[in-house]
């Protein structure tokens, strides 16, 4: 079974609940205000033609994130 590691790693369509954010500082506190805590469970919608940045579904809302910050979301399918 292939799993997947951060939200980066996610492709279109997948499903994956957050284990834990490596993400520090202001940007840390900002994920956890959009919804993104342990057990919270995100889509990958679409991912833009050059790849950064990707629209998840989290708790009800489409969320962008670049790269930089979802390779800092590590995930469990």
């Amino acid at each position: 079974m292939n799993h997947i590691h951060t939200l980066k790693d996610m492709k279109q369509g997948q499903t994956a609940k957050v284990k834990s954010l490596l993400s520090t500082g202001s940007i840390r506190r900002r994920l956890q205000d959009i919804g993104l805590i342990e057990g919270t469970e995100v889509e990958c919608l679409q991912k833009s033609p050059t790849g950064d940045p990707t629209a998840y579904l989290i708790r009800g809302a489409v969320i962008a994130l670049r790269s930089e910050d979802s390779s800092n979301i590590l995930v469990f399918p």
